[in-house]
Order: structure tokens, then C-alpha cells, then sequence
């Protein structure tokens, strides 16, 4: 009786994630996050502004929760010493809480930077950096990843869903949230940045930063091994991007915290481009990869598996 509750767990589980996460709706929220009107999503520019209000939008429609407060937003405040003249930003991460059930006091951070380069300051025609894979691609993967969580309903820890700000400053918004938590608490994190090309392991796959650095992609190879989907470590050793993407404030806390991609970050001439638009991208690669790690990570936010703390 046992294992046929838990196959009809797997079946309901897989039945919600093919029509839950969709290709139409990913698009929906590439596009939206890719759009002119973002201009660049810049920390602490006008645009950003709009991209967190959508974000916003999507969290409240999804039915998460604030966490520690009455706003989504974790606003604080961060002098560029990376400008001209230093100027002190207001600056904002979005977090939505799905609060867990029997393990709530624990929590897995899903996470996705939303922040982007803004505009070129001289030049004619487009001058907009976009960032559809970097990192519209990711923040679309987070918004759809809660929204099937939430129906799912399996989650016995809680789970918090954060738009990281100002990433390409330094990592700054990750870095202020790791400030203001308990890192005891957070079991892993599952960061997602530039999925919206076929990685260098081929089709149905991704690669994962510090793979060995904490057992969190075995347990996600584990859960995917029934399916076509394949995950790999990081295969571009020389690059440090377990130390270059939002996963790194929180494990240098001592979490086991890791980021999913799939692109060829050797080839990719679109990286920090303005050509790095929607055009670009493949959304049946999202989806899939967002399809992916909902299941890679399902065992984690339900309470059966917990990583080992990472080492760095």
C-alpha cells in the first residue's frame, strides 16, 4: 500500500508539473522582464523599479506570503563605490514566503537575480541591455517554480522565493540577505541564472556550480534519474562561477547553495551583450529546465533529504 501511495504521489506530482509549467507562460514572463520598457533593469534605475513591481504582481496572484513583514520587498540602502561618484541606492529584494508545514522553521531559498546592466550611454539604435538570459531566463524559472510549489503542496519546509537586486554590483543583494538571517536555518539554496540556451552536455541537460563542494547535485541526480533529464558538474573549472552568482552569499555562510545554468559560457556571444534578447533564447529549454529542477529538488523541500552543509 505503501508504494502505491507514493507512485500515485509521482503521478499527481508529474501531472501538475506538465500543466503548471508551460511553455505560454514562461514566455509570458521572459518577455515581460526582457521588454524595453525594463530598460536594462539597473539597480537602483527606473526601470528596475517596474520589474519588481511585476514580480511583486506575481507572487501576491500566486498567493505567497511577505516574509518578516508587510512587503515583499527587503529594501535597504548601499553606496556604489563602483560609479563615477559614489552614490548611495535604494535597493530592493523581492522575497515571497510558502510556508512549510510540519518542517516550516527550516527553509529552502529558490532564488534568482533580476537585475541587469541597463543602458548603453552612448550609440545609436539599441542601446538597451536586456538580459534575457541574464537573467530574465532565471527570475521567469523562480516565479514559475513557486507557483507550482504552491499547488503542489508538498512542501514541508518553507520556502522562499527571492529576486536578488544588484548582482552585477558584486553580488550586493544576496550579500545583505545573508546579513539578516540565520544561516542554521537554511537548508539549501537553489539558485537559477542563464537557462535559455542548450548547455554543452547537449539536450535535456544542465551543469551545476560547485558540484562537489556539498552532496546537493547527487541528491538532485538521484531524483532525476528516472527521467531524460541529466544534470553535470560545472564544467568550466577556471571561470569560479560558484563564486560569481547570488549561491555564493549564502554559501559562504556555510548553506548548500548552488546555481543551476545551461549555458555555453565559452561561446556565448550574447553575455552582458545587447544582443542578449528574447530571440536569442529557447523556451522549450526553460521550460524543460525549469521542469527539471522541480523534480531535482523535490526531495529537499519536502524534508526527505537534507545536503550536507557545503565546503569551501
Amino acid at each position: 500500500m505503501k508504494n502505491l501511495t507514493f507512485i500515485f504521489f509521482v503521478i499527481v506530482c508529474s501531472f501538475l508539473n506538465s500543466q503548471t509549467v508551460n511553455e505560454i507562460s514562461v514566455k509570458k514572463h521572459l518577455y515581460t522582464l526582457a521588454n524595453d520598457s525594463m530598460q536594462g533593469r539597473k539597480a537602483g534605475g527606473p526601470g528596475i523599479e517596474k520589474a519588481a513591481k511585476y514580480i511583486e504582481q506575481q507572487f501576491s496572484k500566486i498567493g505567497l506570503k511577505p516574509f518578516n513583514g508587510s512587503s515583499f520587498r527587503q529594501t535597504f540602502k548601499h553606496i556604489n563605490n563602483r560609479s563615477e561618484k559614489k552614490e548611495e541606492l535604494t535597493l530592493f529584494n523581492v522575497i515571497g514566503l510558502l510556508e512549510g508545514t510540519t518542517l516550516k522553521e527550516e527553509f529552502v531559498v529558490i532564488s534568482a537575480h533580476y537585475d541587469h546592466l541597463g543602458r548603453k550611454n552612448i550609440g545609436e539604435g539599441d542601446l538597451i541591455f536586456n538580459g534575457a538570459n541574464d537573467n530574465a531566463s532565471g527570475v521567469s524559472a523562480m516565479i514559475m517554480l513557486a507557483d507550482y510549489f504552491k499547488k503542489a503542496k508538498i512542501n514541508k519546509r518553507s520556502i522562499l522565493f527571492i529576486a536578488f537586486t544588484a548582482e552585477e554590483m558584486g553580488l550586493v543583494g544576496s550579500n545583505h540577505f545573508g546579513k539578516t538571517i540565520s544561516a542554521e536555518t537554511i537548508i539549501a539554496g537553489v539558485n537559477i541564472e542563464m537557462i535559455g540556451k542548450e548547455s554543452p552536455f547537449g539536450p535535456k541537460t544542465a551543469w551545476l556550480t560547485g558540484f562537489n563542494r556539498s552532496d546537493f547535485g547527487k541528491i538532485i541526480q538521484k531524483n532525476l534519474s528516472s527521467s531524460e533529464y541529466r544534470l553535470y558538474p560545472d564544467p568550466y573549472k577556471d571561470f569560479r562561477l560558484f563564486f560569481r552568482s547570488d549561491n555564493a552569499s549564502l554559501a559562504r555562510l556555510g548553506v548548500p547553495a548552488h546555481t543551476f545554468s545551461t549555458s555555453p559560457m565559452d561561446k556565448d556571444l550574447d553575455y552582458h551583450q545587447l544582443s542578449d534578447e528574447v530571440e536569442t533564447l529557447d523556451v522549450t529549454i526553460i521550460t524543460e529546465t525549469i521542469k527539471a529542477i522541480s523534480v531535482g529538488i523535490k526531495s529537499i523541500v519536502s524534508g526527505d533529504d537534507t545536503p550536507s552543509r557545503v565546503v569551501l
